[in-house]
C-alpha cells in the first residue's frame, strides 16, 4: 500500500484502556486521532455530551471519566476554560440540569473551571440551511431552529458506544440530534436514518471542525439507548470523521456498518466514510474485537415504531402531533423511571457496581 492511499484513508483511533489509567488514556487516544489538527486552542469550543436518560445508567450517558479525561488533556494542552462550552439538550424525557448532577458532570467541570450549559436555557435561532436537507425541511416546515452559540463554533462530541433502538447504533453523529434539534425533534424517529444523515450536512455549515471522542469502557447492548445490559468493553475511540468513527464502533459491537442505512448513506453522499477499506485504524489493535451487540427496540420504542411506521400508523397524528401528545412522554417516565429502572435496571446497575469501573464511577459520586 503507498502512502498516498494511507494518507486519503479516514483515521479512527482506538486505545484499550482501564479505570487505573483511563485519564491518560484520553489523552493517548486524542492524540493518536491527532485532534490537535482539528480543533484549535484559540477558538470557541463546544463539548457536546450526551445524555440519554436523566437518571444514571452504565454506558447510557457521557460518562464522568470520558468528560474528565476529554476536558483535562484540552485544558491541559492550552483550551482556556473560558473558551470551552459543555451543553446537552433536554428531551420530552429528560432534563439536562438533573441529569448532569446525576452522571457527576458538575464537580468535574467545577474542576477546570467550566459552567455547564442547558441548551433550553440559550438563545435559538432559526437556520436556514443551503444544503439540500432530505427531510428535516419537510418535517420542520416552519423552519429550522438551532442554539445561536453553535455558529461558528467547533464541536467536540463525546457519546458512547451503544445500541439504539431507532437507529441500529449511535454514536458521534446521533450525537448531534440533541443538540441541533429542539425537543419536538422526536418528530424525526419516523426518518431515523435520513435525519442522522442531514445532522452530518447542518454540522458542515455550522462548524469550522467536528471532533468525536466515544468511551467504550463499559458498552450498551440491546435495547438502546437507555435499557441495555452494560458490558464491560475497555475501549476507546476517536476521530474527526464520525462516520468512520461510528463505522468502527458498530464493527466492534459486531455489526456490519455498510448494512446500517445512516452509515451507507452518509458514504454514498460523501460526508464522510464508513467502507472499512477506507478507514485507518491507529493505536491498539481492535481488529478482532467483536462483542457480538444486537439492536432490539425497548417497550416505549416499540410502541413508537407501530405509531409512526406500523400498523397504528392511522393514530400518529392525533397521538403523536397533538395537544394529546402528552400522553407519550408520560408512558416512557412510567415504563423507564417507575418500571424498569428500580427492577430490571437496579439489577444490571448491581452487577456493574461489582466491576471496576462500577467502583470507579462510585468514587466520582463521593466528589
Amino acid at each position: 500500500m503507498e502512502d498516498g492511499d494511507i494518507m486519503e484513508k479516514s483515521v479512527v483511533a482506538a486505545v484499550f484502556t482501564r479505570p487505573q489509567r483511563v485519564l491518560e488514556d484520553y489523552r493517548r487516544v486524542m492524540e493518536l486521532a491527532g485532534y490537535r489538527e482539528y480543533l484549535d486552542p484559540e477558538q470557541d469550543l463546544i463539548l457536546k455530551l450526551n445524555l440519554s436518560w436523566t437518571k444514571y445508567f452504565p454506558a447510557c450517558s457521557t460518562q464522568p471519566w470520558q468528560l474528565e479525561g476529554v476536558v483535562k488533556t484540552l485544558t491541559e494542552d492550552g483550551f482556556i476554560p473560558d473558551r470551552l462550552f459543555p451543553v446537552e439538550n433536554k428531551t420530552v424525557v429528560t432534563n439536562p440540569r438533573l441529569g448532569a448532577v446525576n452522571n457527576c458532570w458538575l464537580p468535574i467541570l467545577e474542576k477546570y473551571g467550566l459552567d455547564f450549559i442547558p441548551l433550553p436555557e440559550v438563545e435559538w435561532v432559526r437556520h436556514d440551511f443551503k444544503a439540500p436537507l432530505l427531510v428535516l425541511n419537510k418535517i420542520f416546515p416552519e423552519g429550522i431552529e438551532i442554539p445561536k452559540m453553535y455558529k461558528g463554533r467547533s464541536v467536540l462530541h463525546l457519546p458512547t458506544l451503544k445500541t439504539h433502538g431507532h437507529s441500529i447504533t449511535t454514536g458521534a453523529i446521533k450525537n448531534a440530534f440533541g443538540g441541533l434539534l429542539k425537543e419536538a425533534r422526536h418528530y424525526a424517529h419516523k426518518y431515523m436514518h435520513e435525519t442522522l444523515v442531514d445532522l452530518l450536512l447542518m454540522q458542515r455549515e455550522l462548524h469550522p471542525q467536528t471532533f468525536a471522542v466515544m468511551d467504550g469502557t463499559v458498552a450498551g447492548d440491546g435495547a438502546g439507548p437507555r435499557t441495555m445490559v452494560p458490558k464491560v468493553a475497555n475501549i476507546l475511540l476517536a476521530g474527526a470523521d464520525p462516520v468512520a468513527l461510528d463505522a468502527v464502533a458498530a464493527r466492534v459491537m459486531g455489526f456490519d456498518p455498510l448494512s446500517i442505512p445512516y452509515l451507507r448513506m452518509a458514504t454514498e453522499m460523501g460526508l464522510g466514510t464508513a467502507d472499512p477499506d477506507r478507514i485507518r485504524v491507529v493505536g491498539d489493535d481492535i481488529g478482532n474485537v467483536n462483542l457480538g451487540f444486537r439492536s432490539k427496540r425497548s417497550f416505549v420504542i416499540w410502541g413508537d415504531q407501530m405509531l409512526r411506521k406500523g400498523p397504528l400508523r392511522f393514530l400518529e397524528r392525533i397521538a403523536l402531533h397533538s395537544p394529546l401528545m402528552v400522553w407519550a412522554p408520560l408512558a416512557s417516565n412510567i415504563y423507564h423511571d417507575w418500571l424498569w429502572y428500580p427492577t430490571i435496571g437496579r439489577a444490571r446497575i448491581r452487577n456493574f457496581q461489582q466491576t471496576d469501573w462500577g467502583s470507579l464511577f462510585e468514587w466520582y459520586r463521593g466528589w
